[in-house]
């Protein structure tokens, strides 16, 4: 018998808690890491929660070619430990989650979400919601008894086998909640553009808007995985939403990233509307008091005048659901959260024309795509015309891979050092010298605000080795422009230091 600590396996492996669950290289995310984590969620459930064995848990995964061997893992480890798998197939993230509350079992999505196909990872759900920061300390703290004849040499399960019988109820149960809700045949006229690629959605979102009466026109098939990021979108998305607008008679454009926690939205020309507009535009149509949501969103959401209070948090869904929960525990009432992805998170349950959309405390997609083509048809506007009644606040996203957290480290420390800084350079050299800082805000990496209100923000993704720029700005070629000349300062900075190196060698 051998006794392994989770922090060990951090260490060794480099799979680790990231901004939403467990991530890692599929290569280092071998049986035996996967076995140990989700043991280790296990004894964290019934430490905490006192959960009794043989109590059921639902487990999914997404469309990622090493998402089935990792579930398989996953299903081996709640056998193991003397519980009951409910396997509920390929769903997104917020399906199995809503299975696993409305149920009060656990839940476990296998999925890396936007991230590359060569990473993966493991979302663990409690059967109240999400597992939160607090939580995930006390998960890598777990030690787990591990026995022989488990694995081969190279951490993979010595005895193979096969994922059990999908169990459809999780599926049906995710339709049903917004079939019931929004008016019957609400979207009879419309036609709706799907961008399918390898989201693990496109079937349940299809189905969905074709209940609802959409005429749906499938767009951008694929069986090789896409990573399709909807906070940093790729210039193919853009081009090829565009093209199909111009090619279909369409409303608007839809897909999802590949858990389906994460909604795109396009305008009925095919340009694709920021995940922050869409939250604030959900939350309007929701008739939201309260909004969560991270330092990351514009300040539409401040500066619009629809809701009583808006609460600014870290980055990650975990930090914006604990902000949630105490909005609630201080009794406001209908209380939402969202995420400059798209994720949109109910901590109420709302009330419409005798009909009721419980709470559901975790990203989802579907919410978001419905609200805005609700709120179109509501006020007899297409979706373009709906960002006109919004103040003009306009965001660009894009990333610098390969970036380490000891570079993650350099570049901020960099920026926050005063008059050599790395920011006062780049406002001299943007600016011509006409704008000044009026506040540095470190909640999550380092987000400026100018005097002239344009915002630049960095941090380190905590998923993946990449630094994140975010910029706002009252115009989008504005916002763009300055978030193009930041990555170039930061590139440049960064080669400037390599060759310094490389001659000091000379």
């Amino acid at each position: 018998m051998e006794k392994v600590v989770i922090k060990d396996v951090i260490t060794s492996s480099g799979v680790k808690f990231g901004t939403s669950g467990v991530r890692g290289l599929v290569v280092a995310m071998t049986d035996k890491i996967c076995w140990l984590y989700t043991k280790a969620f296990i004894q964290f459930l019934e430490q905490k929660y006192s959960m009794s064995k043989g109590v059921k848990v639902a487990i999914a995964h997404d469309l990622r070619e090493s998402s089935p061997r990792i579930t398989k893992a996953v299903i081996k480890a709640v056998i193991d430990s003397d519980y009951e798998p409910v396997y509920c197939g390929e769903i997104p993230s917020p399906a199995v989650m809503l299975y696993g509350i409305s149920n009060e079992i656990p839940s476990v999505m296998v999925t890396g979400s936007h991230i590359p196909e060569d990473r993966n990872g493991i979302k663990f759900n409690t059967p109240y919601g999400e597992v939160l920061k607090e939580d995930e300390e006390m998960i890598v703290s777990q030690a787990i008894i591990l026995g022989e004849g488990i694995f081969d040499k190279n951490d993979m399960f010595l005895q193979k086998t096969e994922l059990p019988k999908v169990c459809n109820q999780a599926h049906f149960q995710y339709v049903e909640r917004y079939i019931d809700f929004f008016p019957k045949n609400c979207l009879t006229g419309k036609a709706i553009g799907l961008y399918e690629h390898s989201s693990v959605g496109r079937k349940i979102v299809k189905e969905i808007l074709e209940k609802l009466g959409a005429k749906v026109i499938l767009l951008g098939f694929s069986e090789k995985f896409v990573s399709v990021d909807t906070e940093a979108i790729r210039q193919e998305d853009v081009r090829l939403a565009k093209q199909w607008a111009s090619e279909y008679k369409i409303d608007s454009i839809v897909s999802t990233d590949g858990d389906a926690d994460r909604p795109l939205v396009s305008d009925e020309s095919g340009n694709w509307l920021k995940g922050d507009i869409l939250g604030v535009l959900t939350a309007k149509y929701l008739q939201a008091n309260v909004v969560a949501t991270p330092v990351s969103s514009n300040t539409m959401a401040e500066k619009i005048g629809y809701f009583n209070n808006v609460i600014r948090t870290k980055i990650g869904s975990p930090y914006v659901i604990a902000a949630m929960n105490e909005l609630l525990s201080n009794n406001q009432n209908t209380v939402v959260g969202y995420e400059a992805n798209g994720g949109f998170m109910l901590a109420s349950d709302i009330s419409r024309d005798g009909k009721e959309l419980k709470a559901l405390v975790t990203r989802d997609a579907v919410i978001p795509i419905l609200a805005v083509i609700m709120l179109s048809i509501d006020s007899n506007k297409t979706i373009s015309e709906l960002l006109f009644d919004l103040p003009p606040r306009y965001t660009a996203s894009s990333k610098i891979d390969d970036f380490t957290t000891d570079k993650n480290q350099e570049i901020l420390k960099s920026i926050l050092v005063s008059e050599s800084g790395l920011l006062n350079k780049f406002i001299l050299e943007y600016f011509d010298g006409n704008n000044s800082i009026e506040s540095i805000d470190t909640t999550d990496g380092v987000r400026v605000t100018l005097a002239n209100q344009d915002i630049v923000h960095l941090r380190p993704s905590g998923n993946a080795p990449e630094l994140r720029c975010y910029t706002e700005a009252a115009n989008e070629e504005c916002a763009k422009k300055l978030n193009q000349c930041c990555v170039d300062l930061i590139n440049n900075y960064l080669n400037k230091k390599r060759s310094n190196f490389v001659n000091s060698y000379k």
